[in-house]
């Protein structure tokens, strides 16, 4: 009889993730448990401690180098960074989603079921308090992509894309006004991203199918076996061709590069804002962390075949997000575009052939999460009686209504836009001096003119909000609560000081920005 051996657990070091997991199910006991008068403080009380234990965790745990759970997560550098990372900005999302003083009864549906467009459906918008089933939701997602940049084969990764999908698609059809735009945005990103899953999946069983015949190797999915099957395996080249191709659509989805975009826009136009902003700051954190691993790590060898194929990805998706930002008239799906075009030139990072060019990317996804969460906080703020005022023209003259919050936006859409003495330019110094000295040059280039035309459309918002006059349909800029207003004062500092600071964070993620294998 065979004994059977159970994998060895380092709990410590998956701490983060197991907090974050526990308390999304403690989450749902609230919800069964807890007086509804009482849920939101307490969802919202508890989600936030859980972070702070769970960042707490991976600072304890910042010397930690190993592959634990069954080579299944692997506890490295880039791990907890980005762990660190996911865990800092959805503070920041979950100040933006606790928030119910910028609209009563906060951004999201009293009652989900509802049918939109009703008489029932204008009477929860009116002030009725938004459900609180969104934290445990929000949890969940958290909890998934610390697994996501912690996964060590693919089917570990596949899982944990799947836990942080699932949540956001619910999430995104939760929003208190326009349900049906809400509605509407979660099915797309639901079908698209069901696809995306999909290909991401048949990748799988294509590797796993390159792996077998490895001498001295089973076949399989980890990441130490695909490194080795890269050099050894006497299977057709082929499998392996198709199976990166059909994990990188997986992942690309999730990362907003073309030609894998075409939810984006949608989905950040109709989502309730605090959600768009936990997407645009977290999920791509989630997703370029898992990119850097596959390509890092699993197919190392193979950066000859795929570079010149994700160079071409990097591009595109710089194109499309430029040139379409240009003739955008709503703000959110102008954040839209510029989000796909900051995942090109997060691909000119992946591509960068060093560990500067692997810190450079880190650095860029804290940069960037902190300015678009504090974009998307300002957004929430300028309103009217029917909700949020998106479209462009409601915009103008809006720094003679709001001269504060005006200035905030004009440094955030200037950082976007790469100004000196903001994130934006350091961010893109950071990944653009690697790949330079790396070899790619062209893509450095196109880097640079495509952040020359997507600053026409920041600096168009600009003009619009200092030197036009306000008019009767200018929408007042509501006095945010504490809770936005922390998130917005944090977003905005953050992007000064690493802006005009860069070197601690920039040296923290050099000093992570090395693989266990």
């Amino acid at each position: 009889m065979t004994e059977l051996k159970l994998p060895s657990i380092d709990y410590a070091a998956l701490s983060p993730i197991l907090i974050m997991l526990g308390t999304a199910l403690l989450g749902v006991l609230v919800e069964a448990l807890v007086p509804r008068r009482w849920r939101h403080v307490v969802q919202l009380t508890v989600a936030l401690l859980a972070v702070l234990a769970a960042l707490t965790m991976v600072v304890f745990n910042a010397d930690e180098r190993i592959i634990t759970a069954g080579r299944a997560l692997a506890i490295d550098g880039p791990t907890l960074f980005l762990q660190g990372a996911i865990l800092v900005l959805a503070a920041m999302a979950l100040l933006l989603i606790g928030d119910r003083s910028v609209e009563r009864g906060g951004a999201f549906v009293a009652q989900a079921a509802v049918t939109a467009e009703s008489a029932d459906d204008r009477r929860q918008a009116e002030g009725r308090n938004g459900l609180t089933e969104v934290y445990p939701l929000t949890t969940f997602a958290i909890g998934g992509m610390l697994i996501f940049v912690a996964a060590n084969d693919l089917l570990t990764m596949f899982i944990a894309l799947e836990v942080f999908s699932l949540p956001l698609y619910l999430l995104c059809a939760l929003a208190r006004r326009r349900r049906l735009l809400s509605q509407e945005a979660a099915m797309k990103y639901f079908l698209l991203g069901a696809y995306a899953s999909a290909f991401f999946l048949f990748g799988v069983a294509l590797i796993y199918g390159f792996t077998s015949g490895v001498p001295g190797r089973s076949a399989g999915v980890d990441f130490a076996t695909i490194d080795a099957a890269v050099g050894e395996s006497p299977a057709s080249p082929v499998l392996l061709f198709a199976g990166m191709a059909l994990l990188s659509i997986g992942l690309l989805f999730k990362a907003a590069a073309a030609p894998f975009h075409v939810w984006t826009p949608d989905v950040y136009q109709g989502a309730p804002t605090p959600v768009t902003g936990f997407m645009a700051a977290c999920t791509k954190v989630a997703a370029f962390g898992a990119l850097l691993r596959v390509f890092h790590v699993a197919f190392a060898d193979a950066s000859w075949d795929f570079t010149p194929v994700l160079g071409a990805v990097a591009v595109l998706t710089m194109l499309v997000g430029a040139v379409l930002a240009v003739t955008q008239t709503d703000i959110k799906r102008l954040l839209a575009y510029s989000s796909i075009a900051n995942a090109g030139y997060l691909l000119v990072g992946v591509l960068a052939p060093s560990r500067d060019g692997l810190s450079g990317t880190m650095f860029y996804l804290v940069a960037y999460g902190f300015s678009v969460l504090a974009a998307f906080a300002v957004v929430t703020l300028v309103r009217d009686s029917d909700g949020e005022a998106t479209h462009l023209s409601r915009w103008a003259g809006l720094g003679r209504r709001s001269p504060f919050f005006a200035a905030l936006f004009t440094f955030i859409l200037l950082a976007f836009a790469g100004i000196p003495l903001t994130s934006g330019f350091t961010s893109k110094f950071a990944i653009f001096g690697p790949a330079l000295d790396g070899g790619q040059a062209w893509l450095v280039i196109a880097g640079v003119l495509t952040s020359m035309v997507l600053a026409f459309p920041y600096l168009r918002v600009v003009v619009m909000m200092w030197l036009s006059e306000p008019g009767e349909s200018t929408p007042t800029v509501t006095v945010p609560g504490g809770l936005t207003a922390a998130a917005l004062m944090i977003g905005v500092l953050a992007t000064l000081v690493l802006g005009v600071a860069p070197a601690p964070l920039l040296d923290l993620a050099t000093g992570a920005a090395e693989f266990v294998r």
